[in-house]
């Protein structure tokens, strides 16, 4: 899944970083070319949904051959005790076809070039994030390998997750500069997290919770990797994506929700942060890029009500929930009150932590 889902499935969905509204404002707002551009990738997107639907929840092809380096009993880096990643970096030669020829393994020296070496060490951030804070064994908590395409499609603008891999375009150097950002990849990879951890329905509020949640980690993934408390982050999603000409900061933000564009192709971020503004729409599943602001600002509150560090406890309170969730239907206030039961059973009843996250909730609408 990725930072925006594309097509309408909720079962089987293709989750795009680039949200199916932003695509449809720049095919009325954009030239012809970027009309044309909008409306090619809403088609293509809806065509992966049918061909991932078609297939079912299918597990992840078998691992491509090694290369020498790992033939030759190459350096495997571990991100935990117990825990090593299997990255898989794959060339997709700007064609349609995943994964594409692999380039770079796990523990294969760095190939020069960018694209595939920061698709590399993304993977293993988050890998790390996962091991280390939250002792998960990869996606799937059982070892799953992170097969990811670079240089899909030509100028694609978009980067997904689709159930069993990452996949990246390069962008048209516009619009979009780029799709490999710590933030995007650490979110398309959350979605796996979540797919394995019970699944949330891609509809409506428990939808945006699913992009919430990835959002979240994405986030923190971010804050981790520079060594930032959550005074000192900017609590972008997608903050190195946009072309030069584009007037934003990044997809989303969770600190203002609705502030991360105002662009006269791309419109005005649409974001909620409250649930009085909450969007009823039968759009983009429901609205999920769209509400899942609310839920983000929630976890901004409360990371600054504790202070510190993100990945700690608020992110082992989210993770926990997560967990524990057993409702693939959950709305904004089941979620909400998970979050609570979370931070009860780690924290206590009465504790600082507990009283500090009903306050964000409240902050945003939903009293827990």
């Amino acid at each position: 899944m990725c930072f925006a889902v594309c097509g309408n499935a909720t079962h089987h969905p293709i989750n795009c970083i680039v949200p199916p509204h932003m695509l449809r404002v720049i095919a009325l707002r954009g030239d012809e070319k970027m009309a044309d551009m909008a409306r090619s990738l809403l088609k293509q997107t809806e065509q992966l949904r049918q061909e991932r639907q078609e297939q079912g929840h299918v597990t992840p092809p078998p691992p491509d051959q090694p290369t020498a380096a790992v033939a030759r009993g190459g350096k495997r880096r571990s991100a935990a005790p117990g825990f090593t990643p299997d990255r898989r970096i794959h060339d997709g030669e700007h064609k349609a076809a995943l994964p594409g020829k692999l380039v770079r393994a796990e523990g294969d020296d760095p190939t020069g070039n960018a694209d595939v070496d920061n698709a590399y060490d993304g993977a293993g951030e988050v890998f790390s994030l996962y091991a280390t804070q939250f002792n998960r064994n990869s996606l799937d908590g059982e070892g799953q390998s992170l097969i990811a395409t670079v240089n899909h499609r030509r100028n694609y603008n978009n980067a997904f997750w689709d159930g069993r891999q990452m996949a990246y375009g390069n962008g048209d150097g516009k619009l979009f500069k780029t799709f490999i950002d710590l933030s995007v990849i650490a979110h398309e990879m959350t979605h796996g997290v979540v797919q394995h951890s019970g699944g949330l329905v891609y509809q409506d509020q428990s939808g945006a919770l699913n992009e919430s949640i990835a959002d979240v980690f994405g986030a923190i993934a971010v804050q981790r990797h520079l060594g930032q408390d959550v005074d000192a982050a900017d609590w972008i999603i997608g903050g190195g994506i946009l072309g030069p000409d584009v007037k934003g900061v990044g997809l989303r933000s969770m600190k203002a929700p609705g502030t991360a564009y105002a662009d006269e192709l791309l419109g005005q971020d649409p974001q909620p942060f409250h649930m009085d503004n909450f969007l009823s729409t039968t759009d983009d599943n429901g609205g999920v890029h769209i509400n899942s602001g609310i839920p983000n600002h929630a976890f901004y509150l409360y990371c600054q009500y504790l202070g510190g560090n993100s990945w700690e406890k608020p992110g082992q309170i989210w993770y926990r929930a997560l967990q524990d969730l057993n409702n693939p239907l959950a709305s904004f206030a089941e979620w909400c009150q998970q979050t609570v039961d979370a931070a009860t059973a780690i924290h206590g009843m009465g504790s600082t932590e507990v009283i500090m996250l009903r306050r964000a909730w409240k902050l945003v609408g939903l009293p827990a």
